[in-house]
């Protein structure tokens, strides 16, 4: 009895002290779940008031409001409701509204929207929602007040409940320990814990342990095992994928590694107009799928310095700290002389590699002056990355076509850093790849990286096959894995998405208003339906084929004339480059051929906005939309097919899509056209304007959830949980790893 004692007296105080902790935390958590749904009973009234309350404070019946919110206050929660004006006095109340609660003294609501009140006759829940006219001019604020004596009550019954449980569990575990010592007597005990010391678990000549525990021996080592084998791994499906997850991984995965990325575009530019330096950010896929994950990383992003102040921002080493007005991470800017801007970017990248990769029917163009001016731009970005590289192994991601070259330069300075690769364009078939002349050259560069990621599993076979064509390399279809010059590089698929939830979301008005606004803009009557298109001005984006499908639509059904018109929003892009030029032209002339065409007073099918349009706009129109329509002719991802759901928290509005996307792969809900068959495509928006709002919400569920599992995160983890593991295994087995180094090879030169 003595020994039962020695187990029995530390136990009950350690439940003792559990209890008392579990209590507070119960008391923590009831009080937030509360409050949450008194949250909750005070936006669902500020909505049920949206309506009524703005006409009857316009039309000043002070009479009905007070009546309207003292027959509101008979629900036994809602304690009183009141009415500020602008000039912050209590303008309307019920006759419960406490006379100590003032207008003023609730100003300060308005950031956190709520707020617990102590007052004489007991605590209140306030919250403050601001009343707007149907303009959008906001009329003062709507103040609900809820009693909160219910919460203390039901607090004090969770107590008692929690006491009786832990007395009931303090008597179960005494008897249970009791029982156990006097067990371990007869040494069964001794066995458990010889088998708990991890020898016979480990080692299973230890010993034969007690037989009744053989099998379970036997399940725990192979469970060992399988631990060891997984530690480090991650399960995917398991992870809520958000900025703390990638520290996370940083922090225990890669162990705080160095993270720098290399892009062209760099994502703030900084112009001056007018004398003063205006901020910028691209309206640019790839800003907008990594800014987030560099948020989360805190890492250095290496890009060109093309802004018209750009030199004027940066410190003594070329940094600025971006994002403005809370910096989170740096932007390492390399300067480039107009010959080398012309040749790398607007000549060898984007009249030589983007038509090539996208097969869009416009011929590429390879001069021998634009290729030397590309090789000199990547080993000026290749010295850029070795200076800012503070440790000998950094984790260094290179984003995109116009950095080829840049993995296998960046290896040969840098041999002991993990190279991520990735391809945000399609990647052709070997016959197309086959006419660059210097095939051979791009493919040997970005061999150099440790992992090179595409977008879809179509993209990678086509690499693939293209190694296969060119290079005496070594690929092996199984894992996907290419050897060249005694170095692997794994070739992987990583469908790029954006942030969830969407950022540019924060402060936008309802769907309702965002519709209004957008009409009214464009000078369109409320039942007219509005088909948006949100692109770059580009010839691999379908814009002249969304046209004629507009107007094969009308042709079809006149029925449509004066009721649905296409919203394209257009950036001009690339302009320098006569095919752009020529493009952006066809564009107008298209437009204005079928506003002639099928037009009348007032009425126009094709409305155009070719202009730069910040994030917060392009968000707006989303919203507003009844039908989003992607017909790009080949597009590697398309995020504009991922950032019209995401807008859509309404559940409502039709996407239709191109098969020739890489989104198509995965947003099935959407309809999916071939934009080059006009009668599929006419047909796709007749059934978007005329589809139910039930199969609507169902469709843009299905795509929502994808996206929310799939975002932006989730990309960027995977790529660097796949390179934390190659990096731990390079650890462990050496030049027996997937990375190997490139001592023994002779790397192919990039001469000029």
């Amino acid at each position: 009895m003595r020994l039962s004692l020695r187990f029995v007296l530390p136990l009950l105080l350690v439940l003792a002290a559990v209890a008392y902790g579990v209590t507070q935390l119960a008391d923590d958590l009831m009080l937030r779940w509360f409050v949450r749904d008194l949250d909750a009973r005070s936006a669902l009234i500020a909505r049920t008031l949206e309506d009524p309350l703005p006409e009857l404070i316009l039309a000043g019946q002070r009479g009905r409001v007070v009546d309207l919110f003292d027959r509101m206050v008979r629900d036994e929660r809602l304690y009183a409701v009141g009415f500020c004006d602008p000039a912050h006095k209590l303008a309307h109340r019920s006759v419960t509204f406490p006379a100590s609660v003032s207008c003023a003294g609730l100003e300060d609501l308005k950031p956190k929207q709520n707020r617990v009140l102590r007052l004489p006759q007991g605590s209140l829940h306030a919250a403050v929602t601001p009343v707007r006219d149907p303009a959008g001019h906001t009329l003062g604020d709507l103040v609900v007040l809820h009693d909160m004596s219910f919460i203390e009550r039901r607090t004090e019954d969770m107590r008692r409940y929690l006491f009786y449980l832990f007395v009931a569990l303090g008597v179960l575990i005494s008897l249970i320990t009791v029982a156990i010592a006097q067990i371990s007597w007869w040494g069964w005990v001794r066995g458990l814990r010889a088998m708990l010391s991890g020898d016979w678990l480990l080692k299973p000549a230890a010993g034969p342990g007690p037989p009744e525990l053989q099998p379970v021996v036997k399940d725990l080592r192979a469970l060992v095992r399988d631990l060891r084998r997984d530690r480090g791994s991650h399960d995917e499906s398991q992870v809520s994928w958000n900025p703390e997850a990638l520290r996370t991984i940083l922090r225990e995965d890669l162990r705080g590694d160095e993270i720098l990325v290399v892009s062209n575009r760099a994502p703030y530019l900084h112009n001056r107009r007018g004398g003063v330096v205006q901020v910028q950010r691209p309206a640019s896929g790839l800003v907008t799928a990594l800014e987030p994950v560099m948020i989360a990383c805190s890492g250095t992003w290496i890009a060109h310095g093309s802004g018209s102040a750009d030199k004027d921002v940066v410190d003594a080493r070329d940094h600025i700290a971006v994002p403005p007005p809370q910096p989170a991470y740096d932007v390492r800017l390399v300067w480039l002389s107009p010959e080398q801007e012309d040749g790398y970017y607007y000549g060898f990248s984007n009249e030589g590699l983007w038509p090539l990769c996208h097969i869009a029917h416009t011929r590429p163009v390879f001069r021998p002056a634009d290729w030397e001016r590309y090789v000199e731009v990547n080993h000026k970005f290749a010295a850029a990355v070795s200076e800012e590289a503070s440790t000998s192994d950094p984790v260094v991601m290179v984003q995109d076509y116009h950095f080829a070259l840049l993995p296998a330069m960046i290896h040969r300075q840098l041999p002991n850093a993990t190279i991520i690769a990735f391809w945000h364009i399609p990647w052709p078939n070997p016959e197309a790849f086959g006419i660059c002349p210097w095939a051979e050259q791009i493919l040997a560069g970005m061999l150099g990286s440790s992992i090179l990621g595409f977008h879809t599993r179509y993209h990678c076979n086509n690499f693939l096959d293209t190694v296969d064509r060119f290079l005496e390399a070594r690929v092996d279809r199984e894992t996907n894995i290419v050897s060249y010059q005694s170095a692997r590089t794994a070739v992987k698929r990583y469908p790029i998405s954006i942030e969830w939830p969407p950022s540019n979301l924060t402060g936008l008005p309802s769907i309702e208003i965002c519709r209004s606004q957008v009409r009214d803009r464009q000078g369109l009557a409320p039942d007219t339906k509005i088909v948006l298109g949100v692109d770059r001005l580009d010839y691999t984006k379908g814009i002249l084929e969304r046209f004629l499908a507009v107007e094969r639509l009308l042709e079809l059904e006149p029925d449509w004339v004066g009721h649905v018109v296409l919203l394209q929003v257009g950036a001009p892009s690339r302009s320098r480059i006569p095919e752009y030029r020529d493009f952006a032209q066809s564009v107008e002339a298209q437009a204005e051929r079928i506003n002639a065409r099928f037009g009348r007073d007032g009425y126009k099918p094709i409305l155009l906005r070719l202009e730069h349009v910040d994030a917060w706009e392009v968000y707006t129109h989303y919203r507003a939309a009844d039908v989003c329509i992607v017909s790009s002719l080949h597009d590697g991802m398309n995020l504009v097919a991922k950032e019209f759901p995401a807008a859509r928290d309404d559940e409502q509005g039709v996407l239709i899509l191109s098969e020739f996307t890489g989104a198509s792969r995965e947003l099935a809900e959407a309809l999916i056209i071939n934009p080059y068959d006009l009668d599929q495509s006419a047909a796709a928006l007749r059934v978007g304007l005329t589809m139910p709002a039930r199969e609507q919400r169902d469709r843009m569920r299905g795509m929502r959830g994808l996206i929310q599992e799939f975002n932006v995160y989730r990309w960027a983890g995977r790529m660097l949980l796949d390179a934390a593991e190659m990096r731990r295994r390079t650890r462990v087995l050496g030049a027996g790893g997937v990375r190997a180094p490139r001592e023994h090879a002779r790397p192919r030169e990039f001469a000029l």
